[in-house]
C-alpha cells in the first residue's frame, strides 16, 4: 500500500539492520521496498540507502546516508503498549546491545533512536481528573510502571 506521508529518519550506517530489527519487534510491521546507491550526497559519490517500511501499520521510511544529520531526541517514536507486559517486553528489547533507559518512559536504542514505551492506560490518566498525580508520578520513573501510576492517581489528595 502507497502512503502520501511517511516520516523520514536519517541514519548513518546500520539503517537496514535497524529496520529489520524494528520490524521483528513489532505487529503488522514489514519493509516494503527499498533502493540502494553509490552516487548520493552533495558529491554525487556517497553510498546511501532508502528503507521504506511500516511500524505497527504506520509509514515510516529510513534514510541512511551518512553522519550529516545525526538522530537526537527531538524526533522519538511513541509506542502505545497494551499492558505492562507489552511495555516490559519492547523497553527490554530495544534498550539491548548498547541502548539506553531515559526519564518518563523514554529510551534510545543501539542505533541511537528515541523511543516512548508507554501503556495505552496512561494517555486516558494523563486526560483524566487526576492528571496531576499521573503526571507526577510518571516524572519520578525511567520505564513506566503502569500500576505504580493506578495507584499514584487513586491515593487521596
Amino acid at each position: 500500500m502507497t502512503h502520501p506521508i511517511r516520516t523520514v529518519l536519517w541514519f548513518n550506517g546500520r539503517g537496514r539492520e535497524a529496520a529489520e530489527f524494528y520490524c521483528s519487534l513489532i505487529p503488522d510491521s514489514r519493509i516494503e521496498s527499498g533502493f540502494a546507491s553509490d552516487k548520493g550526497g552533495p558529491d554525487g559519490k556517497s553510498h546511501f540507502e532508502v528503507i521504506n517500511l511500516l511500524l505497527g501499520g504506520v509509514p515510516y521510511q529510513i534514510l541512511d546516508a551518512g553522519p550529516m544529520f545525526p538522530l537526537s531526541e527531538c524526533v522519538s517514536v511513541m509506542i502505545e503498549t497494551a499492558d505492562q507486559a507489552e511495555t516490559d517486553r519492547l523497553w527490554t528489547a530495544l534498550v539491548e546491545g548498547g541502548g539506553s533507559h531515559g526519564p518518563c518512559g523514554w529510551l534510545k536504542d543501539r542505533f541511537g533512536l528515541s523511543w516512548q514505551v508507554v501503556p495505552r492506560q496512561i494517555s486516558a490518566m494523563l486526560a483524566g481528573p487526576n492528571a496531576d498525580r499521573a503526571i507526577a508520578a510518571v516524572m519520578t520513573m525511567g520505564k513506566i510502571d503502569l500500576q505504580a501510576v493506578i495507584a499514584a492517581t487513586r491515593a487521596a489528595a
